[in-house]
């Protein structure tokens, strides 16, 4: 069972740990949130990730392949295979902190990462927790 929080419009979010399963709208596959240290916050044994837990290859890890046009490698495949889509290995490039954070509630100083909460792909991928990583 997780550990849900409520709005004040009754929608339930929850808390994300390491080990989530993420997603990717360009990706062929799901990984899985790692941190390489925890911030010394636990929910139900595992340790609670916060907004700053984005970095690609650190905390996000590739989604299988990629079928964005915006990737370069992908883009590179396509053009050699006379313009039938190539897929190549997803290597995210993500910039920016997690969007939609809970703003109340700090894991080693900033917002705590959230189910509900999704981050950018510079290669047009969204980001998405599918669980939260609880069990």
């Amino acid at each position: 069972m997780s550990v849900k929080v409520f709005d004040s419009n009754g929608g339930g979010q929850s808390y994300v740990v390491t080990g989530a399963v993420l997603s990717c709208s360009q990706g062929s596959a799901k990984s899985k949130l790692q941190t390489p240290f925890s911030h010394g916050v636990y929910s139900r044994g595992k340790a609670q990730m916060n907004i700053m837990d984005y970095k690609p290859n650190v905390n996000i890890m590739p989604f299988g392949v990629c079928s964005s046009m915006a990737n370069p490698a992908v883009a590179a495949a396509t053009a050699a295979n006379n313009g039938r889509l190539t897929k190549m290995p997803c290597t995210p490039i993500v910039t920016m902190p997690w969007l939609n954070g809970k703003q109340n509630v700090l894991i080693a100083k900033h917002p705590a990462l959230m189910n509900k909460c999704t981050n950018y792909c510079i290669y047009k991928g969204t980001i998405s927790i599918e669980d939260d990583g609880q069990e």
